[in-house]
């Protein structure tokens, strides 16, 4: 098993953390978490890989480096993403970034998602780039300090960090009619887990549709919003693919993931992917 705890009590205990307490993280951890990466680096079917770089030890001076403009307080220690400039997967790489996140909550380390407020040439000069390589995503890796700062209480409330849209703004049956939670079945607790996970700026742009045994997944964007370089909104939907996949496979539900031809998209929603029986 790649997690000690239910996956689905790990989705609802993972908060954004901003605010550290200024340690390292302890050797266990950070073994923990390497070996782990190793065997993302190594099974990972995009151009991609994942690495730990911590700026304790080199001064105040070379502190500064990794700079993320006051979102981070008190960490030393980021996991970061890096991809290829010519095979730039988002969705794939939203997938995996997400189960390496919940692979740090499952040791009791905290984390928070990063797409564009941190100095990318910064955190750079400590990555070791390849000449096509760029820094996608990243997050700190820590403790959490006892008190929140003002700052960080200030932007949850902004964001509406700890709200989530209700099911009638997220899953639909293949008319198109919002989707009773009762009308899903064994695929109530998926729904619900895709629900309560993380996007950028809290936009939550997924959106399923049912259709008999299939769930298609969409992209419904936020108009100028998330692409730049890196697209951060089909970064969020391979984060709720990714809650979806491992609450299925938790509740022993087994089928497949597929780029389907013939999907009807609704609205100006963007196709994804779809998963069957």
């Amino acid at each position: 098993m790649e997690y000690k705890k239910s996956i689905i009590n790990l989705i609802k205990e993972r908060t954004s953390t901003r605010t550290y307490d200024g340690s390292g993280l302890e050797k266990e951890h950070l073994d923990d978490l390497n070996a782990y990466l190793d065997k993302v680096n190594q099974e990972i079917k995009i151009k991609a890989r994942f690495k730990i770089i911590s700026n304790l030890g080199t001064g105040k001076k070379e502190s500064k480096k990794l700079g993320t403009y006051g979102f981070i307080q008190g960490a030393s220690t980021y996991i970061i993403g890096i991809l290829d400039k010519d095979d730039n997967d988002a969705l794939e790489f939203g997938y995996v970034f997400e189960k390496i996140v919940l692979f740090a909550t499952d040791l009791g380390v905290q984390t928070c998602w990063l797409g564009g407020t941190f100095s990318k040439d910064n955190f750079a000069e400590l990555a070791d780039l390849n000449e096509n390589e760029f820094i996608a995503i990243i997050s700190p890796v820590g403790y959490k300090k006892e008190k929140m700062r003002t700052f960080e209480t200030t932007l949850r409330a902004t964001i509406g960090a700890d709200k989530r849209k209700p099911w009638n703004e997220l899953f639909f049956n293949k008319s198109m009619k919002p989707l009773e939670e009762d009308e899903a079945g064994e695929f109530k607790m998926p729904l619900e887990m895709v629900r309560l996970g993380p996007s950028a700026s809290n936009k939550q742009p997924w959106r399923i549709i049912k259709d008999e045994d299939m769930f298609h997944f969409f992209i419904s964007r936020n108009k100028g919003y998330g692409i730049t370089a890196y697209d951060l909104q089909k970064n969020d939907l391979g984060i709720a693919k990714c809650h979806f996949d491992l609450t299925l496979n938790e509740l022993g539900i087994k089928g497949n993931w597929q780029e389907l031809k013939d999907v009807l998209v609704p609205n100006d929603w963007e196709y994804a992917v779809s998963w069957t029986l």
